[in-house]
């Protein structure tokens, strides 16, 4: 950009550090969200739910399949290293 539209556009400068700022917010989340190492103690604790009463058969099975399905989208990806830690 030149010199001229970076002054013209120097207002904007917030708007476009929220932008910024949105946008890695949401690629960390999705980095724990899919993080196979993090679905997996997910998969944990809800067997250990379901062992202690907690959770029926069928909310149990609901949500692992729903775990199950995060993680083949992560392994399938092959944007984490599996050790909890990311890329």
């Amino acid at each position: 950009m030149g010199l001229i539209s970076e002054v013209l556009l120097l207002p904007l400068a917030p708007v476009r550090a929220s932008g910024w700022a949105v946008r890695q917010v949401l690629r960390e989340a999705e980095r724990i969200y899919y993080d196979p190492a993090t679905v997996r103690a997910e998969l944990a604790r809800l067997e250990e739910q379901l062992e202690s009463g907690e959770i029926t058969e069928e909310e149990f099975d609901r949500r692992e399949d729903e775990l199950l399905d995060r993680l083949e989208t992560a392994l399938g990806s092959g944007t984490s290293t599996g050790n909890g830690t990311g890329s």
